[in-house]
């Protein structure tokens, strides 16, 4: 209940209703994605909330959690369905993201690091390939984990040398997408391999303490004399850079989509707060500053959320705007959905600072902001488009 004087008592519940609506996440959408994005809200709320704060304490890998998600579709989500795939559209990829990262922001965001591999390897590999893998993938029989970041690495006569640093799911995953230079300087002396764990000259390095996505284990990755079969090849030789960036185009959108559920999540739990928590003898929700502050993390995640999804068409539409405009929805949203997250926490007061509560957490998983290219190189993407004479 609402204890609040008539004069505003209207003005309260009008604008609660609004945004009851808005935070449905479904405006917009078909009856179709309305059908799924509500099977994506219920397992977060029902199989992967109520687990969240353990899962981070305890740095647990909820593998039977994700194979769960799997049997509903999620573990190849725009992977085509002749391999085991959901056959989904991007911007049904967003949807579903959001919807499954108000449950649990580190796993979402491993589940969807898991399908770009599946997509690289459905999209890029041979039949051979596909076949093998990706049925195991989109059950999550199988996870999957991509290797970019790069120090140095090289191979010599198809033996793999490198140390990968920072790799989602490393040591706890079974199949590594793997970019490597195997020519000269440039894009073009890169390619991509599939290497399986277990593989001779393959190891792992020390788990990291990280601050936030501690559902998912992070390592190196390391390749000391590592012979991969040529098979194992997705694509022609030089042609792995493009596969990468057409890969990240998509992990913008994912990475955004996945921070969009944080700032949802949140923005439900600064309003539950408001209405519950009292001073002077009156609820938070009376002070109009906070108000304010309440609708302008509304009116932020409702910006992202339409940037995201239009970024989301143009990608799936392949329009000559997709790099541009995926590189501003990572860069607005994550920025926007951080700052989001941390105003809940600010209105949850000392309550925000401790573990029990959960709005902690999805400001700790602020790393989207850096992965898939730092918002830093967003903008110089954004700016060189703006600059480049057509």
């Amino acid at each position: 209940m609402i204890y609040a004087p008539a004069r505003v008592c209207y003005f309260i519940h009008s604008a609660l209703y609004v945004l009851c609506m808005l935070l449905t996440a479904a405006l917009g959408l078909t009856d179709e994605q309305k059908e799924f994005q509500k099977v994506a809200f219920d397992f977060a709320a029902n199989e992967m909330a109520p687990h969240m704060a353990e899962w981070d304490q305890k740095e647990i890998f909820p593998v039977e959690t994700m194979r769960k998600a799997a049997q509903l579709g999620f573990g190849g989500i725009y992977v085509q369905p002749d391999v085991g795939g959901s056959g989904l559209s991007r911007l049904d990829t967003s949807v579903i993201f959001e919807a499954l990262s108000t449950g649990c922001v580190s796993t979402t965001a491993y589940i969807s690091i898991h399908n770009m591999c599946a997509w690289m390897i459905d999209t890029f590999g041979s039949k051979e390939n596909r076949e093998k893998f990706c049925p195991d993938l989109c059950s999550m029989k199988t996870f999957a984990s991509y290797c970019l970041t790069e120090p140095g690495q090289f191979i010599f006569l198809s033996l793999l040398l490198d140390c990968m640093p920072f790799i989602s799911g490393g040591g706890d995953t079974d199949i590594y997408v793997v970019m490597c230079r195997t020519g000269g300087r440039g894009p073009k002396g890169i390619s991509c391999l599939v290497v399986e764990k277990g593989t001779p000259g393959l190891s792992f390095g020390k788990k990291e303490k990280k601050v936030g996505w501690n559902s998912q284990p992070t390592r190196a990755v390391i390749f000391e004399d590592c012979a991969v079969p040529v098979n194992n090849r997705l694509g022609e030789e030089g042609q792995g850079f493009n596969i990468a960036m057409k890969g990240l185009n998509g992990g913008r959108i994912n990475t955004a989509s996945c921070f969009l559920g944080a700032a949802h999540a949140s923005v439900q739990l600064a309003r539950d707060h408001l209405l519950v928590r009292k001073q002077f003898g009156e609820t938070l929700s009376n002070s109009q500053f906070l108000q304010f502050k309440l609708a302008e993390m509304a009116t932020r995640l409702v910006a992202s959320r339409l940037l995201v999804r239009e970024a989301a068409t143009a990608l799936q539409e392949n329009r000559p705007d997709a790099v541009s405009l995926c590189s501003m929805a990572k860069l607005f949203a994550t920025d926007e959905c951080f700052n989001i997250c941390n105003q809940a926490l600010q209105m949850h007061g000392g309550y925000g600072y401790l573990k029990d509560y959960a709005v902690q957490q999805f400001v700790r998983d602020r790393v989207h902001q850096i992965l898939e290219g730092t918002n830093e190189v967003m903008r110089m993407i954004i700016s060189r488009d703006l600059l480049t004479e057509s």
